[in-house]
């Protein structure tokens, strides 16, 4: 098998959870627990990081990964989804895992993970741990798929947990309230391991006090730290939600420094200021074109587009196109009463089996009082944005991963950089 023949093997016999939903979700660490087993505990040669969390946890992984890179460490780092190529998953100090190691995982073990069925995010995981111990990684941060507690990443023994925040998603699996979800993600918290919450609330707090103090792990939460250990500290990553992920992290370098982490303060503003070039993170308020400025950002729940509605609103510009499309498992009306009421809007859906279509997206968005028109694929829509728009206009490009994966895909043919 070739690379892509590969990658469709996978998706067909282990269904994607960004491709189905709900249908690829497995709960239990059974067969996770089978796959270690079977490649030798591979998680265990390596010290880590685990991050969880619904929004940010990608961005504070991906800066985290950055600031031991620029300290000399080896670093693996596992985030999920891909938005281009699948091996973004799975990089050692930035660098995906090479094709041809994704083609010999598939051909040589297939005969033994045929039999369990396990889901493409528990294969996914095992051939991380497994690349990671290969290649020798001194730390590796890991990012928690799906909730935590039954999280198929949940076997490793880190050296620090982080919980970025908890908001409404994911509620067929984790829970209709921040409270249920937030017991989910506590599943990560582990004894005597030093815990740090980037945001909490009346609901949650209670739910990760009672969760360290039941494990005797130290907690912290990212709020109570008034400390600006680095002042004028630039950080690459502009989305205003961005400043809660920077406090989260200045909470917790002191905690790995603790750890035996040596972290010099040139380490982490060169990480910090680097991160994009460092680790390859895409689709976090990214600046793709100018005159007009275009920007996507991955943002697709109530929490996330809090911040980027907001964003969106202080933009200095003529005229505010929004390209928009969303998946059926988000609260959807949620998110378009979020947005901009002055704005033009392009309803369009992304290339993936979960896409809401365009009509209904429109349909939905003018009981919020949006309005604009509808295009069958993100390409079309963002060509239309375009044409439509004046040099000192501003494109939105967003709603959802997947339609920032298409865009991203489509760089060339758009003429963004």
């Amino acid at each position: 098998m070739n690379y892509q023949e590969t990658l469709t093997y996978l998706y067909n016999s282990a269904p994607l959870f960004q491709h189905v939903g709900g249908d690829a979700y497995k709960e239990g660490l059974e067969n996770t627990l089978t796959l270690d087993a079977h490649f030798g505990h591979p998680h265990r040669r390596f010290r880590s990081i685990h991050v969880a969390g619904t929004n940010g946890k990608g961005s504070c992984s991906h800066t985290l990964a950055a600031i031991l890179q620029k300290a000399g460490y080896r670093v693996g780092l596992y985030t999920s989804p891909h938005l281009v190529d699948f091996r973004e998953r799975i990089r050692v100090n930035g660098i995906p895992i090479p094709e041809e190691r994704v083609i010999r995982f598939v051909e040589e073990e297939r005969a033994f993970f045929e039999p369990l069925h396990p889901s493409f995010f528990e294969l996914t995981t095992a051939l991380a741990f497994c690349h990671f111990a290969e290649q020798q990684v001194d730390v590796a941060v890991i990012e928690v798929g799906l909730g935590g507690r039954l999280d198929c990443t949940n076997i490793i023994h880190p050296d620090l947990c982080l919980i970025t925040n908890i908001s409404i998603d994911h509620v067929q699996f984790l829970g209709h309230t921040p409270a249920r979800i937030a017991q989910e993600k506590a599943g990560i918290i582990k004894p005597g391991i030093p815990v740090v919450i980037g945001e909490s609330t009346e609901e949650t707090r209670p739910v990760f006090i009672r969760k360290a103090e039941e494990v005797h792990a130290p907690i912290y939460f990212a709020e109570e730290n008034e400390e600006e250990c680095y002042p004028n500290l630039e950080f690459e990553l502009k989305g205003s939600y961005q400043q809660k992920n920077k406090r989260t992290l200045l909470t917790v370098l002191p905690l790995l420094e603790q750890a035996g982490y040596h972290l010099e303060e040139r380490d982490i503003r060169e990480g910090f200021a680097h991160v994009c070039e460092l680790t390859g993170l895409q689709g976090r308020w990214q600046k793709l074109q100018e005159g007009p400025t275009l920007v996507c950002d991955t943002g697709h729940n109530v929490g996330g587009i809090t911040y980027v509605a907001e964003q969106l609103r202080q933009q200095p510009c003529r005229q505010l196109h929004i390209v928009v499309g969303m998946v059926n498992d988000k609260d959807i009306r949620g998110v378009l009463a979020l947005l901009p009421k002055k704005a033009v809007y392009y309803f369009t859906r992304a290339s993936v089996k979960r896409a809401l279509p365009e009509e209904e997206v429109k349909r939905l968005a003018g009981e919020a009082g949006l309005q604009g028109e509808c295009y069958p694929d993100v390409p079309s829509a963002v060509k239309a944005a375009q044409e439509k728009s004046l040099p000192e206009d501003f494109i939105f490009v967003g709603g959802s991963s997947f339609i920032v994966a298409d865009l991203l895909a489509n760089r060339d043919a758009l003429n963004l950089h």
